[in-house]
């Protein structure tokens, strides 16, 4: 079973199916293809500018940073001042809060970033909520050039690529000022407590 399969069980079921068996960074990698794609197959009901749909039950407030390719599901809020760019999917009934940034990533149903988050590269399950301030950084500018490598279940994972965030299960909690070092996996119901950091990284030169 893959990554995505077994820590966001609903997976297979969301508009993502086709791309089930892929590892989350490799998703995320290619977040603008996949998101040209999906907009290649939205339903009913969304409004589209060039690249940018929005679901008309959707709430952007004014002062929001939308660059498409991108896609806003259904009872979607974004706030004043967040930005979303990068190739990014929401579901449905998600949050972008004020000054929250979105980038190349994928976003289920009724997950939230409050206010002032950074989320960059990550597939960010059901229920997901990240308090103020609460960031998913997706990229190591302390080792330069290396790429993104972490340690899960004891085995080393290599993901080749420069920037990738976090696969974050479903119901995942976040507190305030959180930090999640690149690379890494929350499994569903993960608790991260206010100013904590999550860091599953490897240095290239233990690996």
């Amino acid at each position: 079973m893959s990554l995505l399969g077994r820590h966001i069980p609903a997976f297979p079921a969301s508009a993502l199916a086709d791309f089930a068996g892929e590892a989350p960074w490799a998703l995320t990698a290619a977040a603008e293809a996949i998101t040209r794609r999906l907009l290649g197959r939205l339903g009913e009901g969304f409004h589209v500018a060039g690249e940018v749909a929005v679901h008309r039950s959707a709430r952007v407030e004014p002062g929001a940073v939308l660059k498409g390719p991108l896609v806003v599901g259904p009872r979607c809020f974004i706030g004043h001042g967040a930005t979303l760019r990068g190739g990014a999917w929401l579901e449905e009934a998600c949050t972008i809060g004020p000054g929250a940034e979105l980038k190349a990533s994928f976003v289920f149903a009724g997950t939230a970033l409050a206010h002032l988050n950074f989320v960059g590269e990550s597939v960010l399950g059901r229920g997901v909520n990240l308090e103020a301030g609460a960031v998913i950084a997706n990229h190591r500018n302390e080792w330069p050039g290396a790429t993104v490598a972490f340690r899960h279940d004891g085995a080393l994972v290599e993901t080749g690529l420069a920037k990738f965030g976090a696969l974050v299960g479903d119901g995942a909690r976040l507190g305030a000022n959180a930090v999640i070092a690149p690379g890494a996996i929350l499994p569903p119901g993960t608790v991260v407590p206010r100013l904590g950091l999550v860091d599953q990284g490897v240095a290239p030169d233990l690996r």
